[in-house]
């Protein structure tokens, strides 16, 4: 017999939902940071027809999703994660189980990048599922001041999250249309990348052991070209990425010839990549590229006056644009 919402009750819920985790119900998430380290705070809210589409999207996926987001961006910060803050606005379709599978997602992501604390709490939703996180850490490093020249390095592939969203809505349309269900295995890296980003929260941590002490760090979420024209806001230097050093996934292009796409502008403006972008003073580019091989060179820090530009493979620089941004 499935437990429901109208028997366990708000209480009896959450104490069912903690079984099995190192964390307790209404212990709060608080903590005391070292000293001399600072406490960065970064939160997030996904929103059900907005952010995420439950036709396509697993439970357990979206809760582990939703506490990467957050991870990434104390890592951007150089914070280690220590405390958790989640708040579920649950509408009536989703019963007690479904509740569960979301949890367990949000659970195991929370373990795995090594949260001390996490609190949870359940609402009612009239309008869809609502998941909110914020999270808190402790600094282990502090930059340097920016410089001209300093690379700029990515941790990961590019466009192949909102490549493999776009994969996901054209297969629902065409379910909805004929019924028949969508073969996505030739899709499979790109539709995990959306579903299922991947994070090592531990980067400041190994950074800090390596003697590599980055100028800034930025939480690459909403395409390439906003995290960069937010590097020259935060830097008031000037930044070049290179057309031909950002990575892909092999059958990017492919796919984005399938869908009609330009994949190079998937990667700037398509969201949802979830990456590490670092400025590594020059002196320190090797060392770094030895030791963390998992990012990619993709520019460098310029002079103030170049502002941010996409440098083509024929040399030619277009300044870049990005939502949410005056681009006059």
């Amino acid at each position: 017999m499935k437990e429901r919402f109208s028997d366990l009750g708000r209480v009896g819920a959450l104490e069912k939902l903690y079984e099995g985790t190192p964390w307790r119900p209404f212990a709060g998430a608080t903590f005391n940071p070292q000293d001399g380290a600072k406490v960065v705070s970064v939160s997030r809210t996904f929103i059900e027809g907005i952010d995420f589409n439950l036709v396509y999207f697993p439970l357990k996926h979206l809760g582990g999703k939703s506490v990467t987001a957050v991870s990434g961006a104390l890592c951007a910060a150089f914070a280690r994660p220590c405390t958790l803050n989640v708040r579920l606005g649950i509408s009536a379709k989703l019963d007690f189980e479904q509740v569960q599978e979301l949890w367990s997602g949000i659970a195991a992501v929370a373990r795995e990048d090594g949260y001390a604390a996490v609190d949870l709490d359940l609402a009612p939703s009239p309008n869809g599922l609502t998941v909110s996180v914020s999270a808190t850490g402790e600094t282990v490093l502090v930059p340097t001041t920016p410089q001209s020249k300093d690379v700029l390095c990515i941790s990961g592939r590019l466009g192949s999250a909102f490549l493999g969203l776009q994969v996901l809505e054209r297969e629902s349309q065409r379910f909805d249309a004929s019924g028949s269900q969508p073969s996505l295995e030739k899709y499979r890296m790109m539709i995990g990348a959306y579903l299922h980003p991947e994070l090592d929260a531990s980067v400041p941590e190994k950074l800090a052991a390596a003697g590599i002490t980055p100028t800034g760090g930025w939480w690459v979420s909403r395409g390439l070209a906003d995290a960069v024209r937010t590097v020259v806001r935060d830097t008031g230097l000037g930044a070049k990425v290179y057309a031909d050093r950002i990575p892909f996934e092999g059958n990017s292009f492919e796919l984005g010839r399938e869908l009609g796409l330009d994949t190079v502008s998937a990667a700037m403006n398509g969201g949802d990549d979830f990456r590490l972008l670092l400025s590594v003073p020059i002196l320190q580019a090797e060392t770094f590229r030895r030791d963390f091989q998992t990012f990619d060179v993709i520019g460098h820090l310029a002079q103030s006056n170049v502002g941010a530009v996409l440098v083509a493979p024929d040399g030619m620089e277009y300044p870049m644009k990005a939502q949410g941004w005056n681009n006059d």
